[in-house]
């Protein structure tokens, strides 16, 4: 075997043509949260990373990238790490630094993540599984960009059904002899009945550096932007509960969306002009055979402007 193995990753490739994104996915790793004066929370989280690629060389050192994720994960847990979007970006600021024929390193990562809560009737200790969200992105001569969020899952229900089966429940009620103003005032009591879905929103936060939110607050936006929130555990009375708030809170996917627009406008008033938000609502529908989805991605400079323009 000769001394030096020829290095034909470097070699030029046969058609030149630079790549955007070349490197490794689904990679597993342990990542160990710290939390002030309680257990740490440790999470199974799955990574992407990713190089780009100039058109003159062949291949990147794919070897290099998995030393970079092993190196800096085991950094992670032998130092406190706090928040994972930091871990992402630390990756990804080392992947610049090993490769010096790249100009881009972006980091992705994905975790499930368990929550402690009560069901909202009966009272009863239950758990909520969601995902955490975490990027980053660093490029030469720039503060690495950072990205946390999180994807959730509740319930919605269609108010364009609502609303024929609130026509017909009029129709019924004043066919029995019930007065009109009794009719108006019953069904602004008693929500009706409408077709629901399984929602699943998905909410991140942008910034140049470390964005300054805290998770448990974009897991709340998340929940509370659908028309009701669902629990593992559910007796009869958390279960009349979820049915009612949901038919209180009939929502379409676009509502859902522009429900997160405007709870992050509200929450986050110091976050620059120039973080960027990322909404998504994905709805399972139970009536038809397709699914319902809407997304918005924008800066908060202009959600702020179209919000506050509703007054």
């Amino acid at each position: 075997m000769p001394d030096e193995l020829p290095d034909v990753q470097a070699s030029t490739p046969d058609v030149s043509v630079g790549l955007s994104h070349v490197g490794v996915t689904g990679v597993e790793k342990l990542v160990t949260l710290e939390r002030a004066e309680k257990r740490p929370v440790v999470l199974m989280a799955e990574f992407e990373v990713y190089v780009d690629l100039p058109r003159e060389r062949k291949g990147i050192d794919m070897s290099r990238n998995m030393e970079v994720i092993d190196e800096t994960l085991q950094s992670a847990i032998d130092e406190p790490t706090y928040q994972v979007e930091d871990v992402c970006g630390e990756v990804a600021d080392r992947l610049l630094a090993k490769h010096d024929y790249t100009s881009q390193a972006v980091v992705s990562m994905e975790a499930a993540y368990m929550t402690r809560e009560e069901t909202p009737e009966s009272g009863r200790a239950t758990q909520s599984t969601l995902d955490i969200i975490a990027s980053a992105t660093a490029r030469e001569g720039e503060e690495t960009r950072e990205e946390v969020g999180v994807r959730v899952t509740g319930m919605t229900v269609c108010p364009c059904s609502q609303e024929m089966m609130s026509a017909r429940a009029a129709e019924r009620l004043a066919d029995l002899g019930v007065d009109e103003d009794d009719v108006k005032a019953f069904l602004r009591d008693v929500p009706q009945a409408g077709h629901s879905q399984r929602g699943h929103a998905t909410l991140t936060v942008e910034t140049a550096g470390t964005p300054d939110v805290d998770l448990r607050d974009l897991i709340d936006i998340a929940r509370d932007s659908m028309s009701a929130r669902i629990y593992n555990l559910a007796k009869r009375p958390d279960e009349d509960h979820m049915t009612y708030e949901a038919h209180a809170n009939a929502r379409f996917v676009e509502d859902c969306v522009r429900a997160m627009a405007e709870q992050v406008v509200d929450e986050y008033p110091e976050l620059p002009d120039e973080t960027v938000i990322t909404m998504k609502q994905s709805n399972d529908e139970s009536i038809h055979q397709h699914n319902a989805h809407a997304e918005r991605v924008a800066p908060l400079a202009q959600l702020r402007e179209e919000v506050d323009g509703e007054e």
